[in-house]
């Protein structure tokens, strides 16, 4: 296999398939990048058998075809440290890789690429295109609420949902409940939830970009994969049953607290300083008008402080890990945000004034 191509066409697609590739793995050839040459295409593959990523780039000068796997990160540094606008030749013979570039050279081992593992081709059951801004989107808003090695292995991913004319992101730890919902009007989609691992997750956010590009998007029984113009991406599903999400969105919140997300935001990450490290409990203190914060630590010290809201209820005292707070505000766009509460110890349902396509659900804890 030989091919040359320039620094810039070679290091976009290797950066783009490292991230799914684990440097420390028990198994040596997953610390590898597959490298394919074939009708004028260059094709890399990366895969920790969780998720696997593939780029491709046109070919524009001479080639042989062929196949060979190579170290992921020790190609990178190397690609990434040349000088811009190097002319890169690659050459593989005799179980070794050669890069060269400008008056360098360097060589490298291979492993076998018959011993490479791919997931397996399979069939989706379900498909649809989507806008890469709509699913960032989606993802974006719910994904800083997944648990991280939870246990309950289903709460460590992001539950995907497609029916009739919509597709539901939904993640939760337990503590915290993040659901975001997309209009879907191009055809009709068949019903079906899927889990997608944490990692899974991670990569789709470095993935897509804040564009109307289009990608497809492919559910099978086992997997996801998405395709765009310079990626095809594909994880392992979660073998789990996600919670019932609808069964914990409270129904009967009976007060209503209007702020403008900026003060409330502000005033919390002040009051965050001065919490318990481990618990970053705040006090929320509400009556007519006004919202008291109040929060404190082992040492003494103490946050307070009095904002001017739209509430008007019965008085009401109740406890927050703060922290779930701000997460909530930090992905709320709109200029006023309403939290909707019942009583001490019934969670909290937040969504941005008039926006109810994502709502956010935190429980309250006793301080």
């Amino acid at each position: 296999m030989k091919f040359t191509i320039s620094r810039e066409g070679l290091l976009q697609p290797l950066q783009l398939v490292s991230g799914a590739i684990e440097r420390r793995h028990t198994l040596p050839i997953l610390s590898n990048v597959l490298i394919r040459v074939s009708e004028g295409q260059l094709w890399l593959t990366g895969t920790d058998l969780e998720v696997e990523l593939i780029s491709s780039v046109q070919l524009a000068g001479s080639f042989d075809e062929g196949r060979a796997t190579v170290p992921a990160k020790k190609m990178l540094d190397i690609v990434r440290s040349l000088p811009e606008e190097s002319i890169v030749i690659f050459e593989v013979s005799d179980n070794k890789a050669v890069l060269k570039a400008g008056r360098g050279k360097y060589t490298l081992s291979t492993l076998s690429a018959n011993d490479y593992p791919n997931l397996e081709d399979w069939d989706g059951e379900v498909e649809f295109e989507i806008q890469q801004t709509q699913l960032k989107g989606l993802i974006d808003r719910t994904h800083f609420s997944m648990a991280q090695q939870d246990v309950r292995y289903y709460l460590n991913g992001m539950s995907l949902e497609t029916e009739e004319n919509l597709i539901r992101t939904v993640a939760t730890d337990g503590h915290r409940l993040a659901l975001a919902t997309l209009d879907y009007t191009t055809s009709p989609l068949p019903a079906r939830q899927v889990i997608i691992p944490r990692k899974g997750v991670l990569e789709i956010i470095r993935l897509i970009e804040d564009n109307e590009e289009q990608v497809k998007v492919q559910i099978g029984s086992n997997h996801i994969r998405i395709f765009s113009k310079s990626f095809i991406f594909t994880s392992k599903l979660v073998d789990g049953r996600f919670p019932d999400y609808r069964r914990v969105l409270p129904k009967d919140s009976d007060k209503a607290v209007w702020s403008a997300r900026d003060v409330l935001k502000g005033a919390l990450s002040r009051a965050l300083i001065l919490t318990n490290e481990k618990f970053k409990g705040v006090r929320l203190n509400l009556e007519s008008g006004s919202l008291k914060v109040t929060a404190n630590n082992p040492e003494q010290e103490e946050a307070e402080e009095v904002l001017d809201v739209d509430y008007q209820g019965d008085e009401l005292e109740i406890g927050f890990n703060v922290a779930y707070l701000i997460d909530v505000f930090n992905v709320l766009q709109s200029e006023n945000v309403i939290i909707n509460l019942s009583n001490a110890n019934a969670s909290a349902l937040i969504h941005a004034e008039g926006d109810e396509s994502a709502l956010y659900v935190v429980m309250p804890m006793r301080l």
